[in-house]
């Protein structure tokens, strides 16, 4: 996938929908933050200063459309908020994340050493499988540290 105006034009033509200003905005804030989950109200933080015309119902109703036609992923990290990525141009699946669950960081990783084990169950179950996603809670290294000095006391 290329990170272009071109790209995002193309996709919103080929499915029937206008490049409009709000919508370039809006991939904009994406492709300037690309390591970033990006909530809906993250997004119109980013936007309001320099885009005031863009409502959050706009920020909101274009990131499901993005997330419909595959420009983003949504992503949820069990805290409540809805979360959204920009795909990735080399990525066969989406990556995946350790969360924190003392200060909610987020770490992406991209190894990836499922594709066996889809396999196998593709063939038990007859069932093609096209993506998957995986999170693993637990604590970062600043946190773990922590709680060995607290439990050292």
């Amino acid at each position: 996938m290329e990170y272009s105006d071109d790209y995002i034009k193309n996709v919103l033509k080929e499915n029937g929908y206008k490049y409009t200003h709000q919508r370039a905005k809006i991939y904009e804030v994406f492709l300037n933050n690309r390591d970033s989950h990006l909530s809906t109200e993250d997004v119109f933080e980013h936007l309001k200063k320099d885009n005031p015309e863009i409502g959050i119902a706009t920020v909101y109703r274009t990131l499901m459309l993005f997330e419909e036609l595959g420009i983003l992923y949504k992503i949820s990290f069990d805290d409540g908020l809805i979360r959204y990525e920009i795909k990735s141009d080399d990525a066969v699946h989406r990556h995946h994340h350790l969360i924190c669950t003392n200060c909610g960081k987020v770490i992406e990783f991209k190894l990836d050493l499922l594709d066996e084990l889809e396999k196998k169950i593709e063939k038990a179950e007859n069932f093609k499988i096209i993506d998957h996603n995986l999170k693993f809670y637990g604590y970062c290294e600043k946190c773990s540290n922590e709680k060995e000095r607290i439990n050292e006391k």
